[in-house]
């Protein structure tokens, strides 16, 4: 088994907290998947708007569409958005409803005309946009479970380092003074079964296999006894939001050719919180309990760069962009608390929690994206836009900021290459103008899931997020249906309002399914049908000059 010296756990101690585990192959997708956005205009037509132009969401997904413009303009949006969960374990289902309010999207651009017959004009612009609200919550209520969270942390330890190789018990005994386990960066990625020991979910029970077994059960002989949940709840509160800043460029080229580069700078700030709660004996006057606690604040900044052409044939505009990746610098910030009580235990009750400011440093790469788009523009009534965008998601990546990384300790990105493939996303928008001041609008978007089938499925283990142990899947689609309408008060001043609806299932998972190295279940975790839909209204007021 692997074992870590005593000397070198004495070493590790003079270590910071930048030890602790970082985020999963799940969390790299939270960082790097974003939302419909923008101004209402190009919101309420699906965000179709890659070889439109004229608009300020294209700064940051093709800045060509600057050169479009043929006057200054700025603008603000304010964002109404409700979300609606429904999550179904086991037959017995849950709504959570969470609403914010906020401004979502500012920007102006500024018009500088030439006098020339090649290069028409230029244009400088800049952009806020809220690309990601974080905003979910959702309880997971179920009957008797057959795997409990002590099973599924006892099996983390017994299997830590693969092929049967578990963690040796002294290496998950904190020692005041001595030896500090989440120090110990060979642990990496394994703080969950360091915070389960400490606080009772096991214990000193390798038995005859070799193996650690929950505290909620009994060894008769050569047989294990396993003590299931007759009660499981969790419960999970996400806040926060990704914000985007652009400062972009355009040229006109003759009207004929428009190009256009620009420069983003993207802030995270992800809040999570969780509590885990379990009952044994639920039909008896004594009942056997254990629950655990994690918050989580993720903190990080980022740079990219977005280039892209528009080619104007008349009725016919086609565009392509590409929106480099984001390079990220990340923090994350954890705290946890665990305890257990057991009531034919002496003493009951045992409780333990990570050391005060945990935290680890890193950086992150997501994937860059490919933008191909179309557009007939009839006259001055009416347009219909088309955009499809291809992500590879395989090129999320982790790098460690100092010797202790996830090539070495956690594997993320092993997993990263394996679990995840493209994804593709259609958007689809019109608008036709009901008088010379009313324009009406629809649209639609549909993002397929990268996730591979296996992973989707739980039928490959996922890691826990440094004591995080929960995550949700899908392999279904997301679909936005949007429409809106805009007034022009004078030929300066403008409104547009948008309306959004988005709608989507996934899998939530309280643990992750694990597996032997013959690929036998060992720990089986069964999924709550998560049913999300989120109502949006956007209202943007504009002035051209």
């Amino acid at each position: 088994m692997k074992k870590i010296g005593l000397f070198i756990c004495i070493l590790l101690l003079t270590c910071n907290r930048g030890l602790f585990a970082q985020g999963n192959e799940i969390d790299a997708y939270i960082l790097s998947n974003t939302e419909i956005n923008g101004t209402a205009r190009s919101i309420a037509m699906g965000g179709a708007f890659g070889s439109l132009g004229g608009d300020l969401s294209v700064i940051s997904q093709n800045p060509a569409g600057l050169g479009i413009y043929r006057s200054s303009e700025i603008s603000g949006s304010l964002d109404l958005s409700v979300n609606k969960t429904s999550a179904n374990w086991n037959g017995t289902a849950v709504n959570q409803n969470k609403t914010r309010f906020a401004p979502n999207n500012f920007g102006f651009e500024l018009y500088f005309p030439t006098g020339s017959d090649a290069v028409r004009n230029w244009n400088l612009g800049f952009s806020y946009n809220r690309v990601k609200n974080f905003n979910r919550r959702y309880r997971m209520s179920g009957g008797r479970q057959e795997y409990s969270m002590a099973d599924y942390a006892a099996w983390r330890a017994s299997n830590a380092f693969g092929n049967g190789q578990g963690i040796p018990e002294n290496d998950l005994k904190y020692r005041e003074g001595v030896y500090d386990p989440y120090n110990n960066g060979g642990l990496g990625g394994h703080w969950l079964s360091v915070l389960g020991y400490e606080s009772g979910m096991f214990g000193n029970m390798v038995g005859q296999d070799g193996l650690y077994h929950s505290a909620f059960g009994e060894r008769k002989g050569d047989e294990w006894t396993m003590l299931s949940p007759d009660q499981m709840h969790l419960s999970v509160n996400e806040s926060g939001h990704m914000d985007e800043y652009n400062v972009g460029f355009g040229m006109n080229v003759s009207n004929f050719l428009f190009f256009g580069a620009s420069l983003s700078v993207t802030d995270i700030n992800y809040k999570s919180s969780s509590f885990h709660e379990e009952y044994f004996d639920y039909d008896k006057s004594k009942i056997d309990e254990l629950y655990l606690e994690n918050w989580l604040n993720t903190e990080g900044s980022a740079v990219s760069v977005n280039v892209g052409v528009i080619m104007n044939l008349q009725m016919l505009r086609l565009g392509i962009a590409y929106n480099s990746p984001r390079w990220y610098d990340m923090t994350d910030y954890y705290d946890a608390r665990a305890r257990t009580y057991i009531n034919d235990e002496s003493p009951p009750e045992f409780k333990a929690s990570v050391p005060e400011n945990s935290y680890s440093e890193y950086r992150f790469r997501t994937p860059g994206k490919w933008i191909f788009s179309g557009s007939f523009i009839l006259g001055t009534s009416a347009l219909i836009s088309a955009d499809y965008e291809i992500v590879n998601y395989k090129n999320m990546y982790f790098h460690p900021r100092d010797g202790y990384g996830y090539d070495i300790n956690y594997g993320a990105n092993k997993f990263i290459d394996e679990d995840y493939t493209l994804s593709h996303t259609l958007k689809i928008g019109t608008e036709v103008k009901a008088t010379s001041r009313l324009a009406l609008r629809a649209g639609y978007m549909m993002q397929t899931s990268p996730m591979r089938e296996k992973l989707a499925n739980n039928n490959n283990e996922v890691l826990p997020a440094g004591t995080v142990p929960h995550f949700t899947v899908t392999s279904k689609p997301v679909n936005y249906y949007t429409a809106g309408l805009g007034y022009r008060f004078t030929p300066n001043v403008f409104m547009d309002l948008a309306y959004v609806y988005r709608v989507g299932n996934s899998d939530a998972y309280a643990f992750s399914n694990t597996y032997s190295r013959e690929g036998k279940a060992e720990v089986v975790s069964k999924p709550a049908l998560l049913k999300a839909k989120t109502t949006r209204l956007v209202m943007t007021v504009g002035y051209k000059f």
